[in-house]
C-alpha cells in the first residue's frame, strides 16, 4: 500500500491531532492498537501544559511520546522495557524532539526516577501488564507530585466477566487477556488504596470501531494475519474496547 492510499484509510475524525501525523510512521512503529490515538483520547481528559514533565510508562516505539511532546509542549520520559532506548532515539532526533522526549529502558517495577519528579504519569496500551498487581499503584503514584494526574487507556471489557474467555471469542482468546478489565473494576482497584481519586474511568466512544478499522488497514499494508480483526468484528464492541482511566495523587 502506498504512503498517500494509507494516509487517507487513517484519518478519523475523532482525532483530529492525530491526522498531522504520517499514517506510514504509525504503521512502522505499531505495536499493537494505534498508540498515537490513544494518547490523543487519553489527552482529552487530561490537564497537559507546557513545561510538565510527563512519564510515559511502557510507551514502545515512543510514537505517544512524540505526539505528546508535539502537541502539548511537555517534556515527556519515554519509558520502556521491550524496545532498546537507541531504536527511540532515532525515531526522536527524526521527530526533531530531541531534549523534549527521553528514551529509557526499565522495568515497571524497578524505575529510576527520584519521588515525585513528575507532573503527569501516562501509560499507553501498556499498563495493564503491570498494574494489576494491588500494590503496584502504591509504587507507581510515588513518582508523581501530589495532585497530579495518573491516564491510562488500554484494551478493556465493557463489564467483567464471570468465566474467561467471553462468549463467542474463545477462538481467539489468549490467556494474558485476563488483565483486560472494564473502568469499573479499575475504579475500584485504584480507589480502594485510598492514594488517588479517579476523575474519569470509562470506555472510550466508539473504541472497538477505531481499533478494528485500524487492525483492518495494517493487515492490508502488511498481509499479516487478520485473526484480531476478525475478534472485533465478531465481539461488535459487546464487551471489547477501550478501557479509559484517569486519576489524581491525593498523598
Amino acid at each position: 500500500m502506498d504512503d498517500d492510499e494509507l494516509a487517507v484509510l487513517l484519518r478519523n475524525e475523532r482525532y483530529p491531532r492525530s491526522a498531522g501525523y504520517s499514517g506510514r510512521w504509525m504503521v512502522d512503529g505499531v505495536m499493537g492498537p494505534n498508540a498515537v490515538w490513544q494518547a490523543e483520547a487519553l489527552s482529552d481528559v487530561m490537564s497537559l501544559e507546557p513545561g510538565m514533565r510527563v512519564l510515559d510508562m511502557g510507551c514502545g516505539t515512543a510514537l505517544s511520546s512524540i505526539f505528546l511532546a508535539k502537541e502539548f509542549g511537555v517534556e515527556v520520559w519515554a519509558t520502556d522495557l521491550w524496545i532498546k532506548p537507541d531504536e527511540n532515539l532515532r525515531r526522536v532526533v527524526e521527530a526533531d524532539v530531541e531534549g523534549r522526549v527521553h528514551p529509557v529502558h526499565a522495568e515497571a517495577h524497578s524505575l529510576p526516577f527520584a519521588e515525585g519528579f513528575f507532573d503527569a504519569l501516562v501509560s499507553i496500551g501498556a499498563y495493564h501488564y503491570f498494574g494489576t498487581d494491588d500494590l503496584y499503584l502504591g509504587y507507581y503514584s510515588g513518582f508523581v507530585k501530589r495532585g497530579g494526574q495518573i491516564g491510562i487507556v488500554q484494551p478493556g471489557l465493557a463489564e467483567e466477566c464471570e468465566t474467561l474467555p467471553p462468549a463467542g471469542l474463545a477462538p481467539y482468546w489468549k490467556w494474558d487477556f485476563c488483565a483486560w478489565h472494564s473502568p469499573d473494576w479499575w475504579r475500584r482497584h485504584w480507589e480502594k488504596t485510598g492514594l488517588v481519586t479517579v476523575e474519569v474511568a470509562d470506555r472510550l466512544p466508539e473504541g472497538w470501531r477505531d481499533w478494528l478499522h485500524w487492525n483492518e488497514v495494517c493487515d492490508r499494508d502488511s498481509s499479516a494475519p487478520q485473526w484480531e480483526a476478525e475478534m472485533l468484528r465478531t465481539d461488535a464492541g459487546r464487551t471489547l474496547g477501550f478501557t479509559r482511566v484517569v486519576a489524581r495523587r491525593s498523598n
